[in-house]
């Protein structure tokens, strides 16, 4: 098991950016494969993006592909998750979470996750 915090999030402006980060409590990440959802008000929980510790491959959404950068550093323990271009349909609480591998846009394949942090754009 693995405790998870991200932080990060706040209120920008449509076209604007920030940067969400995500680290562990207790041990390193190294080995795990990282994910960030997101889940707004009445929707289901989203897939936005991961990232293979290890090797450093990544995956992405369609809905965020070209905008938002998922990258983690191994020396910092931290993974990273960057929104550029941001409009209001991405705001939403943005989840870090962490498992061994698997079908990485698939929530099940992820047994640790932070408690959330709020993304707000406005138009």
């Amino acid at each position: 098991q693995v405790q998870l915090v991200e932080t990060g999030g706040g209120l920008v402006q449509t076209g604007g950016s920030l940067s969400l980060s995500c680290a562990p409590s207790g041990r390193t990440l190294r080995g795990y494969l990282m994910g960030w959802f997101r889940q707004a008000p009445g929707k289901e929980r989203e897939f936005i993006a991961s990232i293979w510790w290890n090797s450093g491959l990544t995956r992405y959404a369609d809905s965020v592909k070209g905008r938002f950068t998922i990258s983690r550093d191994d020396v910092k323990n931290t993974c990273y998750l960057q929104l550029n271009s941001l409009k209001p349909e991405d705001t939403a609480v943005y989840y870090c979470a962490a498992g061994p591998g698997g079908t990485y846009y698939s929530p099940l394949s992820y047994n640790s996750w932070g408690q959330g942090t709020q993304v707000t754009v406005s138009s």
